[in-house]
Formats: structure tokens, C-alpha cells, sequence
């Protein structure tokens, strides 16, 4: 089997893990409303459905980096997406909310070590043509988007909501087996050194018990939980000080000596707090609105067909343009999809208002997904690139967890009602309607806020010179 076969077995093999956990979380999202029914969880217990899995990615990416840096960026995605299997099952068979919640974590960890070093192997597959494929990923990735969303809502609605979970096992063995038959020469050299286990620790434990403080605060009241905000900066500002000393940190500080990789990831925080603010939030109001579970799913449809006709296209422009461009017109255009679904309040505006604004979306996120991902990996030296992948994934999700936690606060204090559950579907008291609808538009002008941050970033500090000199030679580490 010739190289460029290899290749693309390796290309399909990532597509397809990166989906599942990708769409996983997705249709989680759409399923929310149907799981809460079932295992009565509220807005906080949806809200840890979705932030369990993304807590336990966000800890993890970066020493799963770490680890397919050292022994393989093959071999470690092979392991996570055996594993992710196995937690599927078990979130599919979960009995109560708690198994949900501890097989949803699992997943989270099992979906570190298959992300991060999905990206990282097309990196070492690719060499110099990791933007063209990271924008062919993307793309790609969006078909099963299209059919992952519409496909879920039909499982809930009309099977049950596990078999979500249960579908994933079938795709986990496609993508090990492409994965295997794949393997072909990787043009990096693999790092050395043992791993950072104090720093992954004390990350977990911050982002943690930051992400708890806001979503329980909302719940609870604040001052029955306010010991979880000490907690938090006592443990990541114990992770700088590890991450500075240790012979082999997990976070390399001086990878963010270089503008573009600095950049890259703040803007990464920012854009994908808003986007995921939007995705989740407008998952549960479309339902709240009236629409079933399966037309929720159908909904996202334009965003995923956007991303596929687009995406490789505008990762081809920043390979040859250099990304600033698309990193200030992509955030601004899905901030601006944000400020269009402000005017939904129903049914019939969704048609006239929420599709458009959905469309602009989407042309926003082609337009910045694939650049701000190959800007953010090739501004790394080669022999960082799980790291840098771990580091990007990283941001995205500590910017999605901040985000849904911080938009529900905001939901919830701007609905104002402690006796019912704010975007409940089947509310019909109108009083508590017009408070939801309330609550809705102000998570959006948050989600908004942070997608034009974001712009502000690419445009003020992403470098196109950078950009297409390449990644310079490594910089000395501390005291060297």
C-alpha cells in the first residue's frame, strides 16, 4: 500500500474518532430535555451532563498530549477510542444520574487522549500540508455532524435516549481498525522525559472546582458553595508554580513566547466560549420553543453543510493568505449570528430570524475553524505537537466549560423564578414563558460578547508573517 493510501486511512481513521466525540456531545445536547425527564435532573443536572464529559476533557487534554508525544500519537489514539467504547456502553446502560454522570467523565478522559492525538497525528502524517488537512478533518467531520444530529434526535424520540451512547461502539472499532492499516512514517521526532502528573492534578482540581462553584452557585446559592472559588485559584496558581520548576511540564510556558501560538489559543478561548454558549443554549430554547427533539437535530443541519462546502476551502486561504483575516471575519460573523437569534420568540420567528442567524453562524465558524486549529499546531516546534493540540483543545474546552456555566448563571438569575426550571420544555404558563424567552436573550448577548473578543484578538495580535514563515526553532527553555 503506497504512502498517500496510508494517508488517507490515517485521515478517515481521525474523522471518525473525532466525530464520535464531537457528536457526542452534540446530541447530548439535544437529548437533555428527554434524559431530564427520565432521570429528573433540572437545569443544573443537564448542565453536568454536558460539563462532566467536557470537565474531564479540558483536565486531560494536555497530559494525553503529553503521552502520545512520548509513546505514539498512533498508539494512544488507538487506546482512546477503544476505550471511549467501553464508556459508552456504560453511559448507555446508566440506571440513575450519578452512573450518567461518572460514565460521562469517563468519556471525557477517554475522549482526551482520542482528540488531542487525532490532530496531532495528522500534524506528523501531513508535515507542511497540516492546514489543508485539518480543513479536509473539518469538513469531513461535518458530514457526520449532519447525520450525527438529526440521526440522535430520531433515537430519542422515536427509540431511547441510551441508544445514543451504544451507537458509538461499532464507529470506535472502524476507526481502530483504519487507524492500524494506516500506519505509514511520521515526520516528528517523539519527546522524552516523564510525565507531569502533579501539573494534570492540580489542573483538574481548578478547573474543577472553578466549574463547580458557578454551576452549583446558580443552583444552591453561592454562599453554600463559595469555599470552591479559593480552592480554585489556590490550586492553579499552585499549577503555575509546578509548571515553571518541573524538569518536564505538562504546559511548556515558553511555547506562548511565540505571537501566533499565543494568540491563537486566547482567541480560541473566547470563540469557542461563545460558540459553545450558542449550541447548547439554543439546543435546549428550540425544544423549549415547541420543536421535537428529531427537529432539533434536522435544525442544525445548514451549520454542518456550511462547514463542509467551506471549511477546507478557508484552511487552503490561511495556508496561502496567512489566518488573520479569517480569524477577525469568522468570530465577528458568529457573534453576529448570536445578535439574530435575540429576535426569536417563537415558533414562526425561528423560520424568519433563527435560520439566518444559524446560516451566519455557520459561514463564521468555516471561516475560523480550520485557520485558528493549523495556526495554533504549526506555530509549535514539531516535536510539540500533541502538546500543542492538548494546549488548543485545552483552551477550547476551559472556554466552553466557563462559558455554559457562567451563560446558565445568567439564565437563571435573569429568569428569576426559584419554583420552575428556566427553558423547561412543555411551560406554558406565560408569566414563566416570557421569563425563559428573557433569560434566552441575555446568554446570547454573553455568547455574542465573547465570539467579538475574540475578533478583537485575531485582528490586533494574530501575525501573518508569522504565519507563513513557519514555526522558528525552538526557544531556550527557563534558565537554559
Amino acid at each position: 500500500m503506497d504512502l498517500e493510501r496510508r494517508r488517507q486511512l490515517t485521515l478517515a481513521a481521525t474523522i471518525i474518532g473525532s466525530s464520535l466525540a464531537f457528536i457526542d456531545a452534540t446530541v447530548v445536547i439535544i437529548a437533555l430535555p428527554t434524559i431530564d425527564r427520565d432521570l429528573e435532573l433540572g437545569l443544573a443536572g443537564q448542565q453536568w451532563v454536558f460539563l462532566s464529559y467536557s470537565l474531564a476533557l479540558a483536565a486531560l487534554y494536555l497530559p494525553a498530549g503529553g503521552v502520545g508525544d512520548r509513546f505514539g500519537r498512533r498508539s494512544t489514539f488507538i487506546w482512546g477510542a477503544a476505550a471511549f467504547a467501553l464508556t459508552s456502553l456504560l453511559a448507555g446502560i446508566a440506571p440513575n444520574e450519578a452512573v450518567l454522570l461518572v460514565a460521562r467523565f469517563l468519556q471525557g478522559v477517554a475522549g482526551a487522549f482520542l482528540t488531542t492525538n487525532s490532530l496531532a497525528l495528522l500534524r506528523s502524517v501531513y508535515g507542511d500540508q497540516a492546514g489543508r488537512a485539518v480543513g479536509l478533518w473539518t469538513a469531513w467531520t461535518s458530514v457526520a455532524t449532519i447525520a450525527g444530529p438529526p440521526a440522535g434526535g430520531a433515537l430519542v424520540e422515536w427509540v431511547s435516549w441510551r441508544w445514543i451512547f451504544v451507537v458509538n461502539l461499532p464507529l470506535a472499532a472502524i476507526a481502530v481498525a483504519l487507524a492500524h492499516y494506516g500506519r505509514c512514517e511520521e515526520r516528528v521526532h517523539l519527546r522524552t522525559g516523564r510525565l507531569d502528573l502533579p501539573g494534570a492534578a492540580l489542573a483538574a482540581i481548578g478547573f474543577g472546582a472553578l466549574t463547580y462553584g458557578v454551576v452549583q452557585g446558580a443552583e444552591e446559592g453561592f454562599g453554600t458553595v463559595w469555599w470552591s472559588f479559593p480552592v480554585a485559584v489556590a490550586a492553579l496558581a499552585a499549577f503555575i508554580v509546578v509548571e515553571r520548576r518541573v524538569a518536564e511540564p505538562m504546559l511548556p510556558f515558553r511555547l506562548f513566547r511565540r505571537r501566533n501560538f499565543a494568540a491563537a489559543n486566547l482567541e480560541t478561548f473566547f470563540v469557542y466560549a461563545g460558540l459553545y454558549g450558542v449550541l447548547v443554549y439554543l439546543t435546549l430554547y428550540i425544544q423549549f420553543l415547541g420543536f421535537t427533539p428529531f427537529e432539533a437535530g434536522l435544525i442544525t443541519t445548514p451549520t454542518s453543510v456550511v462547514m463542509i462546502l467551506l471549511a477546507a476551502r478557508f484552511g487552503a486561504l490561511a495556508d496561502r493568505q496567512g489566518p488573520r483575516l479569517w480569524l477577525t471575519l469568522g468570530p465577528a460573523a458568529i457573534g453576529a449570528g448570536a445578535l439574530l437569534l435575540l429576535l426569536v420568540d417563537d415558533r414562526g420567528s425561528f423560520w424568519v430570524f433563527g435560520i439566518p442567524g444559524l446560516l451566519v453562524f455557520a459561514l463564521g465558524l468555516a471561516m475560523m475553524v480550520a485557520p485558528i486549529t493549523a495556526t495554533a499546531l504549526k506555530s509549535a516546534p514539531s516535536e510539540f505537537s500533541g502538546i500543542a493540540s492538548g494546549v488548543n483543545s485545552t483552551v477550547s474546552r476551559l472556554g466552553s466549560l466557563l462559558a455554559i456555566a457562567v451563560i446558565g448563571l445568567v439564565v437563571t438569575v435573569v429568569f428569576g423564578h426559584d419554583d420552575a426550571v428556566a427553558l423547561a420544555t412543555g411551560q406554558t404558563d406565560p408569566e414563566l414563558r416570557s421569563a425563559s424567552v428573557d433569560a434566552f436573550r441575555a446568554g446570547m448577548l454573553v455568547a455574542a460578547g465573547l465570539a467579538f473578543a475574540g475578533a478583537a484578538v485575531g485582528a490586533l495580535w494574530v501575525s501573518n508573517s508569522d504565519a507563513r514563515a513557519g514555526a522558528p526553532a525552538p526557544a531556550p527553555a527557563a534558565g537554559s
